[in-house]
């Protein structure tokens, strides 16, 4: 038998649909297309001739998403007073609330 099973004492992390990992060392030699690959059901890494090579082309294909930074949201200052500049004439709150009463 030309293939390997290699097991891992602290296990291989899972992929992103959550199918067990399993290291595979192909004896045969590098030019007959030997090498060390990590696959599951759905995926597989390209094979290495160094297994922590393999292992880290695993890792690197299934890390979690990053998640988007969240915006930053501007300091507001306290001592800061904001006035309602425009071009078109606002009317008082009174006139408004009168206004809407009709």
């Amino acid at each position: 038998m030309t293939q390997e099973h290699i097991s891992h004492p602290e296990g291989l992390p899972n992929c992103a649909a959550g199918h067990r990992a399993r290291h595979i060392h192909d004896k045969r030699c590098a030019s007959a297309g030997g090498g060390h690959l990590v696959e599951c059901a759905c995926r597989s890494t390209s094979k290495h001739a160094d297994p922590d090579k393999a292992i880290a082309a695993w890792r690197r294909l299934n890390r979690p998403e990053r998640s988007a930074r969240p915006a930053a949201v501007p300091a507001v200052a306290d001592n800061v007073l904001q006035f309602q500049l425009g071009l078109a004439e606002r009317k008082p709150k009174t006139q408004r609330a009168a206004l809407a009463s009709i």
